[in-house]
C-alpha cells in the first residue's frame, strides 16, 4: 500500500488526523482493540461513519490491512462506511426485546420520528437502525442511541424522555 497521510484527504483534515492519533495512542496502538478504536473514531466523524480516507488512515498509522478494517466495520452493526444521520437510533431486534415489548418501543420511535426503520428524516437529524442484540437484555426493550444505551422502554412517554435529549 503506498504511503498515506493526511493532507491528500477530502475528509480527513490535520485536526480529525490529530485526534485519531491520540485514539490509536491512547489504545496502544493494539490491534486487539480495534473495535473500540473505530468506535471511537466514528463517534468523532461528522455522520457517524468511516469513510474509506479515514479506514485507509488508520490502516497506515496501526500497520494493519485495509481489508482487515473493512472486515470490522463490515461484521458490527455499530460501524458504518456510510454517512449516517446526526443521530443514530439503533433498535435492539433481538428474541428477549421482541418478548419484552419491542414492538411498542418500535411504533412509538416511527410515530415520535416520522420515520421507519432503516429511514432518515428529512432533515438528515435522526436515522432508526435494526441491530442484532447489543447486550442490554437486563433492561430490554432498549435502544442504543449514539452509542449511548437506554432500556425499560415499554412505553411512549419514556421513549419521548430519551429522544427530548437529543433535540
Amino acid at each position: 500500500m503506498s504511503s498515506v497521510n493526511a493532507t491528500t484527504f477530502e475528509v480527513l483534515n490535520k485536526e480529525l488526523a490529530a485526534k485519531i492519533d491520540t485514539i490509536i495512542t491512547n489504545n496502544a496502538n493494539n490491534s486487539t482493540k480495534l473495535v473500540g478504536i473505530l468506535l471511537e473514531v466514528q463517534a468523532i466523524v461528522p455522520k457517524q461513519y468511516l469513510p474509506l480516507e479515514i479506514a485507509a488512515y488508520i490502516s497506515q498509522k496501526m500497520n494493519i490491512p485495509l481489508s482487515r478494517i473493512y472486515d470490522v466495520i463490515s461484521f458490527y452493526a455499530a460501524l458504518s462506511d456510510v454517512p449516517r444521520a446526526d443521530c443514530v437510533i439503533q433498535l435492539c431486534d433481538s428474541v428477549v426485546c421482541k418478548v419484552t415489548g419491542n414492538t411498542v418501543l418500535k411504533e412509538s420511535l416511527q410515530e415520535l420520528l416520522g420515520i421507519k426503520v432503516n429511514e432518515i428524516t428529512a432533515d438528515g437529524k435522526y436515522a432508526l437502525e435494526p441491530t442484532a442484540c447489543f447486550g442490554a437484555c437486563d433492561i430490554a426493550p432498549a435502544i442504543r442511541v449514539n452509542g449511548r444505551v437506554f432500556g425499560h422502554l415499554t412505553s411512549k412517554e419514556k421513549v419521548k424522555k430519551v429522544l427530548d435529549n437529543y433535540k
